[in-house]
């Protein structure tokens, strides 16, 4: 698992690799808490929480493009 800092050092296109690999894991382990599988509950919460991180760092970069090309019209 990835922490904060490195999902900054990813492209937009790793960032989005990386949350599919990561939203298949969830499901898995969905899959497998379903069936009764699963020994670690807290799995899930940790995957979740690496879902929200990386959308969080793909939503802070639309923003400063938005902001980035606002300005830009602005300045022009």
């Amino acid at each position: 698992m990835a922490k904060d800092n490195d999902y900054r050092n990813l492209d937009d296109a790793g960032l989005v690799q990386e949350l599919a690999e990561v939203k298949d894991g969830l499901f898995k382990l969905r899959f497998q808490n379903a069936t009764g599988q699963l020994d670690d509950v807290s799995a899930i919460k940790k995957q979740r929480k690496q879902v929200a991180r990386i959308n969080t760092e793909l939503r802070a970069r639309e923003i400063a493009a938005a902001e980035e090309l606002d300005t830009t019209r602005e300045n022009a």
